[in-house]
């Protein structure tokens, strides 16, 4: 008897056009997928043309993959207390909002950000105005995803009171959601390696939060331990998760509907601008696959 189960992806480029990232993720064998819409690491990106999002909406449709969502530019920081920065962050958030709405992607991943010089909860209360100010520009409803995160330095969001704090006072947030990442949860101290952390970090996951709020996970081994606060991703079963508790997720009942996607190292040795699936990913989304079928 078959079984539903969650659909697996990976992050992908979209050297040479957004479509490409289809075309890469047909190649690798991908259900789900998870791109950027512009460089990461740059505040404006190349604007969208109408033809880009026409042939990237008519790839999605003919590929069957999704969800597809985004990551939004690791730059932004809604919790900076410099208002320049902050500024900047906010319409960089509705940017990336924006273009989410037009390629109609599920929800765009974001990075909660860091206090810095300020407190935890001058940087929680930041961060809830930035949302509101990014999602009052927005005219689509893309969601926006907040990633719990490994905690390194003054980085927020790496416990679900946190992530609580800051969906919490919102007017709407119908269109906040939680992205988890299994290394992030290692790191910051949440066990999802034993039989019985695991039972407890979704016990509490749903208390403070809800079911209904998470809607993507990031599949990546840790190359750090337990706690570390240190956020480095690792192949699957090659860092300090394992295999088990990959295992124990996939055949969890209660996230067969929702997308999880790799974001483990990827070879090198794919040149930029080619649609070859990364020898990588086909291993680590082979290995979840086979971990996938045991339910069955």
């Amino acid at each position: 008897m078959a079984y539903p189960r969650p659909r697996l992806g990976a992050h992908m480029s979209i050297a040479g056009g957004v479509a490409r990232a289809i075309d890469r993720a047909e190649a690798t064998g991908c259900e789900t997928l998870q791109i950027f819409t512009k460089n990461s690491n740059q505040w404006q990106g190349r604007p969208l043309e109408e033809t880009d999002v026409a042939k990237f909406r008519s790839r999605a449709e003919s590929s069957g993959i999704s969800p597809i969502v985004s990551h939004a530019s690791y730059l932004i920081n809604l919790a900076a207390p410099d208002r320049t920065l902050r500024k900047r962050s906010v319409a960089a958030l509705a940017d990336e909002l924006s273009r989410g709405d037009r390629l109609g992607l599920a929800g765009v991943v974001l990075h909660p950000g860091a206090y810095t010089t300020s407190s935890v909860q001058d940087g929680l209360r930041r961060i809830t105005d930035g949302i509101a100010e990014a999602q009052a520009q927005q005219t689509g409803q893309t969601l926006l995803l907040l990633e719990h995160t490994a905690g390194q330095g003054t980085m927020l969001g790496y416990r679900f009171d946190q992530l609580s704090e800051m969906i919490e006072p919102l007017d709407d947030s119908s269109r906040v959601g939680i992205c988890l990442d299994t290394c992030h949860l290692v790191a910051a101290g949440y066990d999802l390696i034993s039989d019985e952390g695991y039972q407890n970090v979704f016990e509490e996951f749903e208390s403070l939060l809800g079911f209904d709020r998470l809607k993507v996970f990031h599949l990546n081994d840790s190359k750090k331990p337990l706690g570390s606060r240190v956020d480095r991703h690792d192949a699957i079963g090659r860092g300090h998760i394992g295999t088990d508790p990959f295992r124990r997720l996939l055949c969890d009942e209660r996230f067969v509907d929702l997308p999880m996607v790799l974001e483990t190292p990827k070879s090198g040795n794919v040149r930029p601008l080619d649609i070859d699936a990364d020898p990588k990913d086909l291993e680590n989304l082979a290995l979840l696959k086979q971990l996938r079928s045991k339910r069955d």
